[in-house]
C-alpha cells in the first residue's frame, strides 16, 4: 500500500512537472457575438471572390476578410448546408432549399428552388448536405436526395427506405450511405449498390475517399477502412489504435493528401497521408470548442472549422507554429536555447526542456524555480542566468556555481576557455574554472551599478548600458580585479528599452533614435544610416537588438513586426528585411524579446505565453486584391433611411443624400497578417488616409460636387495589385440647380435694369440738388464776395473817416493854437497902448480870429469826417444859427468850453453861456447832457 502511494505521488509530481508542448499553427477564433448570430455552424464553404459563407442556426453568414453579414434563414429554420456553385450560395434547411445571389448592390438575394420546383417535402425532412457535379446540385435529407438539374431546371428523386447518414463525392462520383443497407453510387441518376459489407452496413461513414484503386472509408467510431475489389480492410495506420477512442463526427482531405478529422469532443486531428498523426488541437490548445460540426479547406489552404460554439480558422500552412501555454505553467519566455538536440526555455518561473522537433511534454529543472534571465552555451556547457545566481547546466541537472542576485548575462573572455565575466544587478563578476570546476572568482570592483547590457571593446575596456543612466565606459585591470576608470558617454540618449550588443566584432548601441556604432578611430559611437533602418520610432517598442552567431543575423522589434539584417558572405552587402508580425499577435516580452535559431531556416521567439517558431523560407509574399463590397447612403449622420447604391454605375445622389458609408475588404484570412487599407477622396480629401484595419469608411455631410474615391490594401509588406476606385456625383442643392441659376439670373438682370432706373433717376435728382446747391454756394459766394467788397470798401472809407478825423482833429488843433497865439499877441498889445501903430495891429488879429475861411475849412472837414451831421441837427432843431451849429460841430468833437472859447473868439464864460441858449433852443431837460445829447445824434 505505501509502495503505490509512493507511485502515486510520483506520478502527481511528475506530471507537474511537465507540460504538454505541442506546437500548433495559428487560429483566428470567431465568437458569436464576432459575427452576430448563433454559436452552432453546421457547414462552410467559400466563393471564387474568396468569401467565406457559414450555414448557422440563425441563417447565412457571409465573411469578407473584414466584416461579418448575417442574411436570416428565409423561413426561420436552422441553416444546415451550404455550398457555393460558380456565382450561387446553395443552402438547405427544414423544409427548405433554394440559393443566394448578389445583386449590383453587393447584397444576397434568396431563391427557394423547393417552391419553384414544387417539391413535396416529407414530414421533419431537413436537408444537410449539398453536392454539385457537371450541371447537377444534390440536395440530401436524412431520408431522399433530391438531384435539380441547373440547365433544365428539372429535378429526380433517389428515395431510401433507410436513414441517409451523408452524401459523399469522390472525383466525379456521388455515393451515399444508406443505413443498414450498405453503400451505394449515384448512376445516371439512380442508386446503385457498392457494397453491402457488415462494416459498411454497420458503422456511420463520416466521408469516402479515393485510394489507388479503391476507396478509403473513415468511420465515425472505428477509423479508416480500405473497399476495393477484395472486399473491405481495416486501414492499417500509426493512427488507427487513437482514432477508436474519438468518435469524428465530419472530415476532410487536402490537396496535400493529408487529412483533418473533427471529432465530438477532441477538437480536430491531423493526419498525414500515411496516416500519421500530425497534431491534434483542442479547446485546451487554442479552439474555441472541441465539438467540430463541419470542415473546410479555403483557396489558400486554410482549414474553416464550423464549431458547436464559434467558427474557426486554422492557417494550417502558415510559416508560424505557436506553442501556447494555457495553463501559465511555463509563463513568459524571457530566453531560450538548442543544446545538444534539446530546447531550452528560460521563463518567469523556471527552466524547462524538451527534446527538440517533438512533441514530448516539457520538464522543469529542479532548483530553477524563478526568474531566468539568460541561457548561454560556451564551449559545449550550458549556463543559466537567473535572479538568484547562475547555474551549470548538466544532464539535464542545475549546479549552483555562483550567489551572486541577478545574472543578466554571461561572456567569454578573450576566447579563454576558462574565464567568464557575467553582468549582475550589482556590476560585473568573473567566473572561473578550476580543476574541472566553474566557480566564481571575484568581482571587478569599482563599478556597482546594475549591468544588464555589456560589452568588451577589447581586454581592457568594456561598455556598460544602463537604460535609467546611459552608457559607461569602463577602463579594466589586466587582472580583472578593478576597474580604474570609468566614465559616462554624455553624446549618447540615455532611454527606456535601449540595448548594447555586438555583432561582426562592432559594438552597437540602439534605442528609440537608432543605431549607434562605435568608432575605434574617433573613439565615440556615430549613427549608422543602415542599421537605424532596423529603428522605426513611430513603430518603436523596444530598442533591443538580438545579434544571431549562427546564421549572421541581426534582429529588431516594431509594433508592426520584426526586421532582420544579413550580409551577403561573398559581397558583404548588408539587406534589411521586415517580417509583419504585430506585437499584439506575437506577445513577446517588451525589452526582452529573443530569437534563437533552430535549424535551417526555422527560429523561437519568446512570448508572454510561450513561443512561436517561424520559418523564413515559407514567409512569401502574394499577390492581394481588395474589394468594394457595399455602399449605403444615408440623409443624417443617424442613418434614419438608408439605400444601398449600385457598385457596377457611378452614382449620381441628391444633395441630401451626402452622407456615405463604404466599405471594403481584402479576403485573407492569416492571422499573423491582417489586411490594412488606406483610402483617398478626390474632390475633397486628395491625400491618402493612413494606413489603417478598419475594413469601412464614413463620409459626412459631403458638399456637392464630383468625387472619386479610390481604396487599396496591403497584407503584411505586400500591397494589393489593384486599387478599387468608385466615382460618384452628389447633385447641387436646389437654391443652386439650373433652373434656380436661370431664376436668379433673370432676377438679377430685373433687379439691375430696376436699380438702373432707380440710380438713374436718383442721380438725376442728385444732379439737379448738386446745381441747386451749386448755384446756391455760388451765389452765396457771390453774396460773400459782395459783402466782402462792402467791407473792404467800409473799411476804406472807415479808414478815410479817421484819415478825415485826424485831419479835423489837426485843423481844429491848428485853429485854437492859432487863435490862442492870436489872443496871446492881442493881449500883449494891448497891454501896450502907447504905440497907435497897434491898433491897427489889433484890427488885423481880430480880423483873423474872425475869419470865416477858417470856418469854411473846418465846415468840410467836419463834413467828410461826420457826413450830415449838421443837416440832421438843422432838421431837428430848425431854429438853430450858424454860430448854434458851429458850437454844435465843437460839442461833436467833444470838445470842453475851454477849448471851444478860442475857436470862437469867446471867453470861457461867454461859450458857457452859448451852451446854455442852445439847451433852451434844443429844449433839452436839465437832467439831460447837451454834449451826450449831441454825440449820440
Amino acid at each position: 500500500m505505501k509502495i503505490l502511494n509512493c507511485l502515486v505521488c510520483f506520478l502527481v509530481f511528475w506530471l507537474s512537472l511537465s507540460i504538454q508542448a505541442q506546437e500548433r499553427p495559428p487560429i483566428s477564433i470567431f465568437n458569436p457575438d464576432d459575427y452576430g448570430a448563433d454559436s452552432q455552424n453546421w457547414s462552410v464553404s467559400q466563393s471564387n471572390d474568396r468569401y467565406i459563407y457559414v450555414a448557422n442556426n440563425k441563417g447565412l453568414l457571409e465573411y469578407n476578410g473584414a466584416k461579418w453579414n448575417l442574411y436570416p434563414s428565409p423561413n426561420e429554420t436552422i441553416l444546415r448546408c451550404v455550398k457555393v456553385v460558380d456565382s450561387l450560395i446553395y443552402t438547405g434547411s427544414f423544409h427548405q432549399f433554394g440559393y443566394w445571389k448578389k445583386d449590383d448592390f453587393g447584397v444576397l438575394n434568396y431563391t427557394s428552388l423547393s417552391q419553384e420546383l414544387d417539391i413535396e417535402f416529407i414530414v421533419d425532412e431537413e436537408f444537410w448536405n449539398i453536392h454539385s457535379l457537371e450541371n447537377w446540385v444534390l440536395f440530401q435529407s436524412l431520408n431522399r436526395i433530391i438531384i435539380y438539374d441547373r440547365i433544365k431546371q428539372s429535378y429526380n428523386i433517389i428515395n431510401s427506405k433507410t436513414v441517409l447518414s451523408r452524401l459523399f463525392k469522390v472525383d466525379e462520383n456521388l455515393y451515399f450511405q444508406n443505413l443498414n443497407n450498405g453503400l451505394f453510387k449515384i448512376e445516371n441518376g439512380k442508386d446503385v449498390l457498392v457494397s453491402e459489407d457488415a462494416i459498411i452496413k454497420n458503422n456511420v461513414i463520416v466521408n469516402v475517399f479515393s485510394l489507388n484503386e479503391g476507396l478509403l472509408v473513415l468511420t465515425q467510431d472505428n477509423g479508416f477502412y480500405i473497399l476495393n475489389d477484395e472486399g473491405v480492410s481495416p486501414w492499417n495506420i500509426p493512427a488507427r489504435s487513437a482514432l477508436k477512442s474519438v468518435s469524428v463526427f465530419c472530415s476532410i482531405k487536402l490537396r496535400d493528401n493529408s487529412f483533418v478529422l473533427g471529432t465530438i469532443s477532441d477538437g480536430i486531428i491531423h493526419l498525414t497521408k500515411n496516416g500519421e498523426i500530425n497534431y491534434k488541437i483542442n479547446q485546451s490548445d487554442g479552439l474555441s470548442n472541441n465539438t467540430v460540426l463541419s470542415l473546410h479547406e479555403d483557396i489558400d489552404s486554410n482549414i474553416w472549422l464550423g464549431l458547436d460554439n464559434g467558427i474557426n480558422c486554422i492557417n494550417i500552412k502558415s510559416p508560424y507554429l505557436i506553442f501556447h501555454d494555457n495553463n501559465g505553467k511555463i509563463g513568459s519566455v524571457y530566453t531560450s536555447a538548442v543544446y545538444n538536440n534539446f530546447l531550452y526555455l528560460g521563463t518567469n518561473q523556471g527552466l524547462y526542456y524538451k527534446p527538440l522537433n517533438s512533441n514530448d511534454s516539457f520538464k522543469f529543472i529542479e532548483g530553477t524555480q524563478g526568474q531566468i534571465w539568460c541561457i548561454e552555451v560556451f564551449n559545449n556547457e550550458l549556463f543559466c542566468g537567473h535572479n538568484m545566481g547562475t547555474f551549470l547546466v548538466k544532464n539535464n541537472q542545475a549546479k549552483w556555481i555562483s550567489d551572486i542576485p541577478g545574472t543578466w548575462q554571461i561572456k567569454s573572455f578573450d576566447n579563454q576557455s576558462n574565464l567568464l565575466v557575467q553582468g549582475n544587478y550589482t556590476g560585473l563578476h568573473v567566473l572561473h574554472k578550476k580543476s574541472g570546476t566553474w566557480q566564481l572568482r571575484n568581482k571587478i570592483k569599482g563599478f556597482n551599478i546594475s549591468s544588464r547590457y555589456f560589452e568588451f571593446l577589447n581586454n581592457n575596456q568594456v561598455f556598460v548600458n544602463h537604460e535609467y543612466k546611459g552608457v559607461f565606459k569602463l577602463q579594466i585591470s589586466n587582472d580583472l580585479e578593478t576597474v580604474t576608470s570609468y566614465k559616462l558617454d554624455s553624446l549618447l540618449k540615455k532611454g527606456l528599452y535601449s540595448s548594447l550588443t555586438k555583432h561582426n566584432n562592432e559594438v552597437l548601441y540602439s534605442s528609440k533614435n537608432g543605431v549607434y556604432k562605435y568608432d575605434t578611430s574617433k573613439n565615440k559611437f556615430e549613427k549608422d544610416s543602415l542599421l537605424s533602418k532596423l529603428i522605426n520610432i513611430d513603430k518603436f517598442t523596444s530598442g533591443k537588438l538580438v545579434s544571431d552567431e549562427v546564421t549572421n543575423k541581426l534582429w529588431s522589434f516594431s509594433s508592426d513586426g520584426i526586421n532582420y539584417l544579413t550580409t551577403s558572405k561573398l559581397s558583404g552587402d548588408k539587406e534589411i528585411n521586415s517580417i509583419h508580425f504585430p506585437v499584439d499577435v506575437r506577445k513577446d516580452v517588451v525589452g526582452f524579446e529573443n530569437i534563437v535559431h533552430i535549424a535551417d531556416e526555422n527560429h523561437l521567439l519568446g512570448t508572454t505565453t510561450g513561443y512561436i517558431i517561424f520559418d523564413l523560407s515559407m514567409i512569401n509574399s502574394f499577390d492581394h486584391k481588395i474589394n468594394i463590397n457595399q455602399i449605403s447612403i444615408s440623409q443624417s449622420k443617424h442613418h434614419d433611411t438608408i439605400r444601398l447604391v449600385n457598385l457596377k454605375h457611378p452614382g449620381k445622389f441628391k444633395n441630401q443624400e451626402n452622407n456615405l458609408s463604404i466599405s471594403y475588404s481584402i479576403s485573407e484570412f492569416l492571422k499573423t497578417q491582417r489586411p490594412e487599407y488606406r483610402y483617398q477622396l478626390e474632390g475633397i480629401y486628395n491625400e491618402w488616409s493612413d494606413w489603417t484595419l478598419n475594413g469601412s469608411v464614413y463620409f459626412e455631410n459631403l458638399p456637392h460636387g464630383k468625387y472619386t474615391f479610390s481604396v487599396m490594401g496591403k497584407v503584411g509588406n505586400q500591397v494589393s495589385n489593384n486599387t478599387e476606385t468608385y466615382t460618384f456625383e452628389i447633385a447641387r442643392p436646389w437654391f443652386l440647380s439650373n433652373l434656380a441659376i436661370a431664376v436668379y439670373a433673370l432676377s438679377i438682370l430685373l433687379f439691375s435694369l430696376l436699380m438702373h432706373n432707380i440710380y438713374k433717376r436718383y442721380y438725376r435728382k442728385q444732379r439737379e440738388r448738386l446745381m441747386l446747391k451749386t448755384t446756391r454756394e455760388f451765389e452765396l459766394k457771390e453774396l460773400e464776395n459782395k459783402q466782402q467788397l462792402m467791407r473792404f470798401k467800409n473799411e476804406k472809407l472807415k479808414e478815410n473817416i479817421e484819415n478825415k478825423n485826424r485831419e479835423l482833429a489837426a485843423s481844429t488843433m491848428n485853429l485854437i493854437k492859432k487863435n490862442q497865439f492870436l489872443n496871446t499877441i492881442k493881449k500883449e498889445l494891448e497891454a501896450a497902448q502907447g504905440n497907435k501903430n497897434l491898433n491897427s495891429v489889433i484890427k488885423i488879429i481880430d480880423r483873423n480870429l474872425n475869419n470865416t475861411d477858417d470856418w469854411n475849412l473846418f465846415q468840410e472837414a467836419f463834413n467828410n469826417a461826420d457826413k450830415d451831421f449838421l443837416k440832421k441837427i438843422k432838421t431837428l432843431h430848425p431854429s438853430l444859427t450858424s454860430n448854434d451849429l458851429r458850437l454844435c460841430a465843437y460839442l461833436r468833437l467833444n470838445l470842453s468850453s475851454k477849448e471851444i472859447a478860442p475857436l470862437l473868439n469867446i471867453s470861457s464864460r461867454s461859450v458857457e453861456v452859448k451852451r446854455y441858449r442852445l439847451r433852451k433852443k434844443m429844449e433839452l431837460p436839465h437832467e439831460s447832457s447837451l454834449t451826450d445829447y449831441i454825440l449820440e445824434i
